[in-house]
């Protein structure tokens, strides 16, 4: 991929989101310059605490984690690298973040999944993907992505990306928002802790409780 091409759409992702903060960013506004977290503390109001300033380095605002793909081993076939406040303190109060998410080839899969607290775009670097987004009208948008395309998942609703081709694929996300959230549809159902009672699962899958049990007993593993 054209490394022009990244850097355009990263510069017109994030500049949005900082230019026109009211509008475009999910989190609140910042009330000052910088005010890098301070993962040390265990207070939280919305936010991290900031870090005092004769501590602030070059190293908050630093990540070098998504420039090249991660091992996948896990049985969905993908792996998600986030770049957001947990990894770059800098990010703490200015309503962004990124990811590089990497599918492995022949259906690699990041599994239905809603993020709670910002809207996504992906940029495809590498590979096609086929792409699907869920309305609260039980609405199936669905679209295959290429190199160098862009697709947007909204805030809230759910999504996935798929590929099923024999070559794997590459995509960077962005997000407006610091720690946008993940609920994975799956994992949160059936591998919740306290796990969430099997005649619930079984009334609302229409499956008996044995079926709830073996499907568990399959979430956990990948867990682990």
């Amino acid at each position: 991929m054209n490394p022009s091409k990244v850097f355009v759409f990263l510069f017109l992702v994030l500049s949005s989101a900082a230019i026109f903060p009211g509008s475009r960013a999910s989190d609140p506004d910042a009330l000052q310059d910088l005010c890098i977290a301070d993962t040390s503390k265990g207070t939280k109001v919305n936010g991290f605490p900031c870090k005092e300033d004769a501590n602030i380095t070059a190293a908050d605002f630093f990540f070098t984690g998504l420039a090249n793909a991660a091992t996948i081993n896990n049985s969905v076939g993908s792996t998600v690298t986030p770049a957001n406040v947990d990894k770059i303190p800098g990010l703490n109060t200015l309503g962004v973040s990124l990811a590089r998410i990497d599918y492995a080839a022949d259906g690699g899969l990041n599994p239905p999944h809603v993020h709670p607290r910002a809207t996504e775009i992906v940029f495809v670097l590498d590979g096609e993907l086929d792409v699907g987004i869920i309305t609260t009208a039980n609405k199936l948008i669905s679209k295959t992505i290429k190199k160098g395309e862009i697709f947007v998942f909204p805030k809230g609703l759910l999504h996935f990306q798929q590929n099923n081709k024999d070559k794997p694929a590459s995509v960077i996300a962005a997000f407006n928002s610091q720690l946008p959230g993940t609920v994975s549809v799956a994992a949160a159902l059936f591998s919740s802790s306290p796990a969430v009672d099997d005649g619930v699962l079984a009334r609302a899958f229409q499956i008996d409780s044995q079926e709830v049990g073996e499907i568990k007993s399959k979430i956990a593993a990948k867990k682990k």
